[in-house]
């Protein structure tokens, strides 16, 4: 076989076009990537704080959405998390991918945010992200690590906002992610350099 690769200019093109589809599989085919090489995080929906070991962030997609009325679910969200929803602070849901370099420095980021801001953290391992349906669903969480923040319930005006971040957070991402979810100023409005 190897001598057949050495004499074949056809062989050696057939394998470098067959290692060309195979990266390209690797690469496109977890959908165009994770993360943004530029290190912003984009805004998708809930986020989380990460370590002192400072890197650049690197997470994608985030947003606010509204969480649906009605998910079918056997089972009622985790007391812990219902009584600090309903206690009126912010709460953020991290789940992680148990081993992942990423999810370790991002649940630490949420621990070193949480430490300072009224947050409740609750990091959860993927194997039991079913236990949170009604909110992972209605946020339709694709990624891990995943850092989901609600809303404060007196900000919702009684409908369950959320916002999730993905990939590797920083300590300073995972604060604007929290100061975002219970930001009561004006939106939209145009922008007026001095």
């Amino acid at each position: 076989m190897r001598e057949k690769l050495n004499e074949s200019k056809a062989a050696q093109m057939g394998l470098v076009a067959v290692l060309v589809v195979i990266v390209a599989i690797l690469f496109l085919g977890k959908g165009g990537g994770g993360s943004s090489a530029s290190g912003e995080t984009e805004v998708a929906e809930p986020e989380v704080a990460v370590e002192s070991s400072e890197a650049p962030a690197v997470a994608t997609a985030t947003g606010m959405g509204e969480l649906p009325s009605s998910v079918p679910q056997t089972k009622p969200l985790p007391g812990r998390f219902t009584a600090a929803y309903d206690a009126g602070g912010t709460v953020a849901l991290l789940v992680v991918h148990d081993g992942g370099i990423d999810d370790k420095y991002t649940k630490l980021a949420l621990q070193a945010v949480a430490a300072v801001e009224r947050v409740t953290p609750i990091v959860v391992p993927a194997k039991q992200i079913s236990r949170y349906a009604s909110v992972t669903v209605g946020l339709d969480v694709s990624q891990l690590p995943a850092l989901i923040v609600m809303r404060p319930k007196a900000l919702s005006h009684g409908v369950p906002q959320a916002t999730v971040a993905y990939g590797y957070q920083t300590p300073q991402s995972v604060y604007q992610t929290i100061v975002d979810a219970s930001y009561t100023g004006p939106e939209g409005g145009a922008y007026h350099p001095g």
